[in-house]
């Protein structure tokens, strides 16, 4: 009799996966006869990654606008190519030689390292450290050197009333203002210079450059606020870095970007020119990927623990912030979902992980097109995240 019932114990444990992936199947099949889908498209996708096993699927293949879950392509990318370690430089540096009497006999220069969160206190930095290297009076100009990338100031597909903002290496408070901004920190600290044109260049100066400071911002400080609050101006700097880095020369363009992020999509077994990445941000209309492909390398980052972690920390989490803050509240979804949102005239999407109640972790794809307004949209994405949490 023992023996028996430890038979039919160990055969109720083998077949409650299969029951409880019926019972979600149903449940997520019922969702989709909302009124909502009867005039929209959707694509979703939900896979248990602690038994590597689809779920559900529906529409995957199909390829859609992914908005700003474009994002979680962009992030995953630099994980894999640029590293958690890697850093924003921004170099400044002076041409010449310092006199006795402190006076530069050249030019201040300085490299930009698209960092977008350069702001007031990284200029009085700078302006500090020029002072502090002996430097009074400069009887040169201010040079900036903005080749990291392209001179294009707009991504390719943006819309021209989308309100974005400018692309520059050289950014001062999420503006193209660094040099002006730099010289009223000069002039702060009692520093002066001769020369009131400011100049870009592309290349290096012919003379020997000194380094008088570099301001290094790590890539998942930047990553944080480029998935937590979905900013664009973040998402593109990560992505002209992924460009700068394929490219390795001066004026990297956002194709250099687009074929970084082709490694990753052949990295997860998927054919890149099934899919069109014209921007990291996903604010482009020219972006076209599909459910499955964005649920394969959220499966390969998630097999990958140092992806993983630094991307779950970045993501919104339901109920609690980014924003996903106020969603799924007093729901089984709270705080068990870790989410990045997409929002677009037309697209509505989330992409993330969700914790099952056996306590299994889900990725999970949804991407709603055609649509008129969100909220309706949003409210219908978190019924699915409720179900795929109770």
């Amino acid at each position: 009799m023992i023996h028996i019932s430890r038979f039919f114990l160990l055969a109720s444990l083998l077949l409650l996966p299969l029951r409880l992936s019926a019972s979600l199947t149903h449940r997520l099949d019922s969702l989709l006869a909302d009124t909502l889908l009867a005039h929209s498209e959707v694509g979703l996708i939900v896979y248990d990654l602690d038994d590597d096993t689809l779920l559900y699927s529906y529409q995957a293949d199909k390829l859609y606008r992914p908005a700003s879950i474009q994002k979680v392509m962009t992030a995953v990318t630099a994980l894999e190519e640029l590293g958690p370690d890697h850093s924003f430089n921004t170099t400044l540096y002076h041409t010449g030689t310092i006199t006795p009497d402190s006076l530069l006999k050249g030019n201040l220069y300085v490299v930009g390292g698209f960092d977008p969160l350069l702001n007031h206190l990284d200029m009085e930095a700078f302006a500090q450290s020029v002072a502090q290297s002996g430097i009074r009076h400069i009887e040169g100009g201010l040079i900036g050197n903005a080749a990291l990338k392209d001179s294009l100031k707009w991504g390719s597909g943006w819309c021209w009333d989308d309100g974005m903002p400018i692309l520059t290496p050289l950014l001062s408070e999420r503006t193209d203002s660094f040099l002006v901004h730099l010289r009223r920190a000069l002039l702060v600290q009692g520093v002066t210079v001769a020369d009131t044109t400011d100049t870009l260049v592309a290349q290096a100066p012919d003379s020997l450059l000194t380094q008088i400071a570099v301001c290094r911002r790590p890539l998942t400080q930047i990553m944080d606020r480029m998935m937590k609050k979905s900013d664009n101006l973040h998402a593109e700097a990560v992505f002209y870095q992924l460009a700068a880095f394929y490219a390795k020369r001066p004026y990297a363009t956002a194709r250099d970007g687009a074929r970084m992020i082709s490694r990753l999509i052949r990295q997860v077994g998927h054919q890149p020119t099934r899919y069109s990445m014209a921007d990291g941000s996903g604010v482009s209309l020219y972006n076209y990927l599909s459910p499955r492909l964005m649920a394969d390398v959220l499966r390969h980052a998630y097999r990958h623990p140092a992806i993983y972690r630094h991307l779950k920390q970045a993501l919104p989490v339901a109920g609690i912030d980014g924003t996903l803050k106020n969603r799924m509240k007093r729901t089984p979804a709270y705080r068990r979902v870790f989410a990045k949102t997409g929002t677009l005239t037309g697209v509505t999407s989330l992409a993330g992980y969700a914790i099952a109640p056996n306590g299994h972790t889900l990725a999970f794809v949804i991407i709603n097109q055609n649509i008129l307004t969100p909220r309706p949209a949003r409210a219908w994405q978190d019924k699915v995240c409720t179900t795929l949490c109770q």
